[in-house]
């Protein structure tokens, strides 16, 4: 009896999991997707690179990956579903935590550089071209054995190029959720190497003159037009693109109740409580996805692959943008380097413009005129989201 009690506890071990002896969905790939959950915690924690993300993803994907734990799936000795498969149903799969995201965003961001200079909202959506590239991009991929995308996961790959890890996750929640994993760690993965990405992009395509380009100081924004300016965005939306509504809806609606300063108490949980939570929920979610059987394979390395190619072109597609409006209006200058913020990583790709700009003139100030094409980023990969969300699933019935 002893002897037997003795088996079975080491059939439920770890180490028969890793070794492959515990059934075909177990083995030395999870050893590795815990190795790599490891890599993802040491950066964040040890680099920096976006810690409030890639330490609830790293860790989930430590979680996902413990053989016989079953944490990310359903246990099939009761049936018992783990807790972060939960969180998953419920949230990602819905779609709501990227949503709840949206809506966050939305209260900690300020629309007044881009109501004030209304043109930088073409950068913004210049930005996005990378999309469109990379989506093409991935269909091309399949003509190479062992990859094999399609146009739903064509398009969810292509929106990394946004910089926008939220819409990436809700674009891939509707079209291919089996490469949700894979998608979200390129896209936050990129988001947080925008200081390292961007700036060699940014200074091959510009010149010393033009990086110094010192721009006019942007005009006061009134309380008036910014409570108008997120009702006006959600309704030009909801007549042009209603796809796209379920993301611009709550990225307004928390913006609306920044601006209007009558639910403060509203505003202050967004921020902060409510973006803290979901933030945590969201990341284990993604790291649940992260199972060595769907990580490990050719499939995954494309997908890192052409999220690089997207965001590369998303950057170069607004800076050279700015540089073409520079060349039709002359009266107005624009400084090129603030096209490559038209990507929705808020707000550190304005950041790193500003940086860069300095680099050149330490007295040449471009932040807030770089939060504008930033925060029209946000919309445009949003109204990108929904274009793809409303075209693809209808293009599934006829041939590539």
């Amino acid at each position: 009896m002893i002897g037997q009690a003795f088996s079975q506890l080491w059939q439920t071990t770890g180490i028969v999991g890793f070794l492959g002896l515990a059934g075909s969905e177990f083995g030395l790939g999870n050893l590795a997707m815990i190795i790599i959950g490891l890599v993802l915690l040491f950066l964040a924690i040890s680099k920096g690179f976006e810690p409030l993300l890639l330490v609830p993803i790293g860790f989930g994907c430590i979680l996902s990956n413990i053989p016989l734990a079953y944490i990310a799936g359903i246990d099939p000795n009761n049936g018992a579903a783990g807790f972060i498969k939960l969180l998953f149903d419920s949230g990602l799969s819905s779609g709501l935590f990227p949503i709840l995201i949206f809506m966050g965003v939305g209260a900690m961001t300020d629309f007044g550089p881009l109501i004030a200079n209304p043109k930088t909202l073409i950068l913004g959506a210049a930005a996005q071209f990378g999309i469109f590239i990379a989506l093409l991009g991935a269909l091309a991929l399949s003509f190479i054995p062992g990859i094999s995308f399609d146009l739903h996961a064509a398009a969810s790959i292509g929106i990394i190029g946004g910089a926008d890890g939220p819409t990436a996750i809700y674009v891939t929640s509707r079209l291919k959720p089996e490469l949700l994993g894979s998608i979200a760690v390129a896209a936050y993965s990129y988001m947080a190497l925008v200081p390292i990405i961007q700036p060699p992009i940014m200074r091959a395509l510009t010149s010393e003159s033009e990086r110094k380009i010192k721009m006019k100081q942007l005009r006061p924004v009134s309380k008036l037009e910014k409570i108008l300016f997120p009702i006006a965005v959600l309704l030009v939306c909801a007549l042009l693109l209603p796809s796209a509504t379920p993301l611009l809806g709550a990225l307004m609606f928390g913006n609306l109740a920044k601006e209007c300063g009558v639910v403060t108490r509203l505003s202050d949980t967004m921020q902060n409580a409510l973006m803290n939570i979901v933030t945590i929920f969201l990341g284990l979610s993604v790291g649940s996805k992260m199972e060595a059987s769907h990580f490990l394979n050719l499939n995954t390395l494309g997908i890192l692959l052409l999220g690089m190619v997207a965001f590369s072109i998303g950057t170069a597609s607004g800076v050279l943008i700015a540089k073409l409006m520079n060349k039709i209006d002359k009266n107005h200058p624009v400084n090129p380097l603030i096209g490559s913020a038209g990507v929705s990583a808020v707000p550190m790709a304005a950041r790193v413009s500003s940086k860069v700009g300095q680099e050149e003139d330490p007295h040449n100030f471009l932040l807030m005129h770089a939060m504008g094409p930033n925060v029209a980023g946000v919309i445009g990969s949003a109204v990108a989201a929904g274009v793809l969300l409303a075209v693809v699933p209808t293009m599934e019935v006829l041939p590539l």
